[in-house]
């Protein structure tokens, strides 16, 4: 204002210079004091103009915005209204661009500030909200959106202003970019609660939205979890664009929607295990065996805890009287088309699990456990019969184990029911290790490991024979030699045996034949020559085998025998004159060493 002041004065000063008259010139001297007068006028003209014009441009940088506010006018703002259409007093609809601009006065006439252009980066959203405009009818929260095609169009002040633009929160939303906006008009809120909404692979999202979209036939239909049931979930659902829970959800990808206008829900469409496990104390008998093969049992004791992801902890059921926890897996699966109705009755997976199937596996679990079973007949062997036949009867607590299958397909048809019923599909119910008191089943335990000791045992002594067979087998191949000369003097002995009874048998046959010439001499001679005879013989081979004796008995017998007829006459003959033979033969004898 100084500035435009000083300006009109060096102007009216200057200009009085210059025009100002003067008489006849009186000389050198007084003709330059006129030029330099002039002179004078006009460079105060000129500085006068400069400070005018000083205060009628504006130079905008280029990545700001510039903001104008009327300072002095005649007409004053409409009520109700912050932004000036036609010239009021107040923010101007106007904003200035980058680079020179050139407004009479405007710095004398207005107030001017420089605004940062509006950048918003990949993944957010800027949530707009209009400062001035119309009203926001009754029942009505936010503006409705533009379409991306006229949003250019309703970031100009005066276009929003002209064209019915509703003051307060606005439903479109600023996309990632840049923009230039009347700061005076539209308040921008980027922060970590305006990103973009994001449906991650293997989800889809339920959209509650709070606004609506003109044009649209905004109708509710009641929509159940199954047809096939009447206790299903139902839940009142719209199209999309109204007011409530849309029918179809959002498949996976990057939404810019407003936070403010819709909430969306997260629901994982892929298939979930929920667990139920730990929570109790499980007893164990370990057996074993000491060096003397005696089975020995210990009891111990083991705290099962529930895991941080486990849905819930283990199922208690009653069976034949004993309380057993038994541990179970489900596989759940959210089909897309459900999940708003998920959303709708209860709020989500979650609840669903919580509020809704949590219960009702705990009861259906304890309800088979509890109740009969069919199972199929076996033989005595444990073969199954064939053609099948079925038998049922109570539950036994050893079932839990050995007819687990036919437990679990009847878990999992009835709780597929319930799945249904809340829009949750139950992939299949699989049953973990029960923990059985341990008292069921040392004894078959201890069977077992009796067989398995038996078996042992079998097998030791068949080892301990097979080692005493190839230790035979070792040392007879080490005595192989001396095996075979025994074999050899075996075969010797067989033959001098075979030899000494054939001998044997010819003696005899000869004594017998020796007795039978016996017999018949005595029969001839008497028995007293006979033996005489026998006698005889004998000296006869005695002095053969030693000639010495010949001498001794030529002494003894005499030469010539005297007698009658006696058979001793006959014999001391026969054995003189075989004495003399002999001496003869004796005599004839050559010496040693001819």
């Amino acid at each position: 204002m100084l500035g435009v002041v000083i300006g009109i004065v060096a102007i009216v000063l200057g200009a009085a210079v210059v025009l100002r008259r003067t008489g006849a010139p009186a000389g050198g001297h007084r003709l330059m004091k006129v030029f330099s007068s002039r002179i004078m006028g006009i460079v105060l003209i000129a500085v006068g103009a400069f400070m005018l014009l000083s205060t009628s441009f504006i130079f905008v940088d280029a990545n700001q915005v510039g903001h104008l506010k009327r300072i002095y006018a005649f007409k004053e703002l409409p009520a109700g209204r912050i932004i000036a259409l036609d010239g009021e007093k107040g923010p101007q609809a106007q904003i200035l661009g980058p680079g020179f601009h050139f407004i009479p006065l405007v710095r004398v006439l207005y107030d001017f500030e420089e605004w940062d252009v509006i950048t918003i980066p990949e993944g957010y959203y800027g949530q707009l909200t209009a400062l001035d405009g119309d009203a926001m009818p009754s029942g009505m929260f936010m503006a409705p959106a533009i379409s991306d095609e006229k949003v250019g169009e309703m970031l100009n002040a005066a276009t929003f202003l002209t064209n019915g633009g509703l003051r307060g929160p606005q439903e479109t939303v600023l996309k990632p970019g840049q923009y230039r906006l009347n700061r005076y008009l539209f308040d921008v809120r980027l922060d970590e609660n305006t990103g973009a909404t994001v449906i991650p692979a293997g989800h889809v999202g339920v959209v509650k939205s709070n606004v609506s979209q003109p044009g649209i036939n905004c109708v509710e239909e009641e929509v159940s979890a199954s047809t096939a049931s009447r206790d299903a979930l139902t839940v009142p659902l719209v199209p999309r664009g109204c007011v409530g829970i849309w029918k179809e959800p959002l498949f996976p990808g990057a939404y810019y929607l407003n936070r403010q206008a819709y909430e969306v829900t997260l629901v994982d469409t892929r298939v979930q295990t929920w667990e139920y496990k730990g929570g109790y104390t499980k007893r164990i008998i370990d057996l074993s065996v000491d060096q003397q093969g005696n089975i020995q049992q210990n009891e111990r004791s083991v705290q099962e805890q529930i895991p941080g992801d486990a849905a819930d902890r283990a199922v208690y059921v009653k069976v034949e009287g004993w309380d057993i926890p038994l541990e179970l897996r489900a596989l759940v699966q959210v089909d897309p088309d459900n999940a708003p109705v998920v959303v709708g009755s209860v709020g989500g997976l979650g609840e669903i699990e919580n509020r809704i199937l949590t219960p009702a596996i705990r009861s259906i679990v304890r309800n088979v456990a509890g109740a009969s079973i069919r199972v199929q007949d076996r033989e005595s062997d444990g073969t199954l019969v064939q053609p099948p036949s079925y038998t049922v009867r109570p539950t036994r607590v050893l079932d839990l184990i050995e007819n687990r299958d036919a437990i679990e397909q009847t878990i999992e048809q009835q709780i597929k029911v319930e799945g249904n019923k809340a829009g949750v599909n139950i992939r299949e119910i699989r049953l973990g290790e029960p923990a059985i008191p341990p008292e069921l089943l040392v004894s078959r335990l201890r069977v077992q490991l009796a067989d398995q000791l038996s078996t042992a045992y079998e097998r030791e002594t068949d080892a301990q024979q097979k080692r005493i067979e190839t230790e035979q087998a070792r040392s007879t191949a080490d005595e192989q030699p001396r095996l075979v000369e025994a074999q050899i003097a075996v075969q010797v002995a067989n033959q001098r045996e075979q030899e000494r009874a054939a001998l044997g048998r010819a003696e005899r046959q000869y004594l017998e034949e020796l007795a039978r010439g016996q017999r018949a001499q005595v029969d001839v001679l008497g028995q007293d020559r006979v033996a005489l005879l026998q006698a005889l013989e004998k000296l006869l081979t005695s002095l053969e085998r030693k000639p010495e004796l010949v001498g001794l008995v030529g002494k003894l017998v005499p030469n010539t025998v005297v007698g009658g007829d006696s058979g001793f006459a006959g014999a001391a003959a026969l054995l003189g004159a075989s004495l003399g033979q002999a001496q003869q033969t004796g005599g004839n004898r050559p010496a040693a060493g001819q």
